[in-house]
């Protein structure tokens, strides 16, 4: 109680904050609000923001096993929902056809109660890492608590939208309380580049984008990008698969949550673009590539769609296996 306290007369508290830290709203909340307490102590936050959207993550059971299973019953029980649109992270397996994966009843039958437990507390279970292709689409400037890296950047560059890579206790506390700590990238000072990237080569497909953001995040790890397109990308616009591609490479291989791209994102003009500069043209694209290749022969097992792909690109892909037939085993 002490140590609750302690943290409380650092931190302002409105009148509903302080309900739920009293239990009022039920002890599963009450558990909730002092997490995020401790959160907002560790981060240096001064308040809580209020959040619109939510995205969950922790829903393997590979990754929680019977542990995070018990504390998400526990949670559960309370009955306590969800005070706003929050989906679900992937799952540890094909929810419909796991069977088909070689997963085992045992695995499936732990795996859906995890499922069920969230549903339970009244997130969505769309089990997916593109939350933005599944109605939970934020809006500009809406501060929001999502824990899966790519769509976290997706959200922070492409639709400006505010939020941290939150974990999964974090986001799932934050869905509860509808709260989380105003810290890191809800704040303006905290969302300005630290690098310029000159791009010289033509960004034409989800591809190249892909590759701009390895290059990006293995050069600069842990920065915020101003990327500039130059005028050899004058005449091409981006569309959602490529701004997703790239939003999926930098936190893979740098941990990057936003960037800014010119004439691009909506941010963009609102910061200035740093004097430190990196160069990306045709002898780093082929280098890039070069670091990415396959070291072995033959796959066994060929997977696209994480993050999970759009409609567009779904489209495609049904376009360019057209009378033909794989050779390998082949998931979409």
């Amino acid at each position: 109680m002490n140590n609750k306290n302690d943290l409380e007369h650092r931190i302002e508290i409105t009148p509903e904050e302080a309900r739920m830290l009293n239990g009022e709203k039920g002890p599963t909340t009450a558990k909730a609000m002092n997490l995020l307490l401790a959160l907002a102590k560790i981060h240096g936050a001064s308040r809580f923001v209020e959040v619109k959207s939510v995205q969950v993550s922790g829903v393997s059971y590979h990754n929680l096993g019977d542990a995070g299973l018990d504390f998400l019953n526990e949670w559960a029980e309370s009955g306590r929902a969800s005070m706003v649109t929050a989906t679900l992270n992937p799952a540890g397996m094909d929810l419909r056809h796991w069977n088909k994966q070689g997963i085992s009843e045992d695995f499936a039958e732990k795996q859906n109660a995890v499922v069920d437990a969230y549903v339970s507390m009244g997130i969505v279970p769309a089990c997916t890492c593109t939350p933005y292709l599944a109605g939970n689409l934020p809006r500009f400037g809406e501060s929001i608590a999502w824990a899966e890296s790519s769509a976290v950047t997706f959200a922070n560059s492409v639709i400006g939208a505010r939020t941290n890579r939150e974990g999964g206790p974090a986001a799932l506390a934050a869905a509860l309380t509808g709260r989380t700590p105003y810290w890191g990238l809800h704040l303006d000072e905290n969302r300005n580049p630290d690098v310029l990237l000159d791009v010289g080569v033509e960004l034409v497909d989800s591809y190249e984008w892909g590759l701009l953001g390895a290059f990006i995040g293995r050069k600069a790890p842990g920065s915020l990008p101003y990327i500039r397109l130059g005028d050899i990308n004058n005449n091409y616009e981006p569309g959602i698969g490529c701004l997703k591609s790239l939003s999926a490479a930098l936190p893979t291989f740098g941990a990057l949550p936003m960037f800014h791209a010119e004439k691009i994102t909506p941010e963009a003009h609102l910061v200035v673009p740093p004097e430190k500069s990196i160069f990306y043209g045709k002898d780093e694209r082929a280098k890039t590539i070069k670091s990415l290749e396959d070291p072995f022969d033959r796959p066994d097992l060929v997977c696209l769609g994480c993050p999970h792909a759009t409609l567009d690109e779904m489209a495609e892909v049904v376009y360019l296996l057209q009378g033909r037939r794989v050779e390998i085993p082949f998931w979409l």
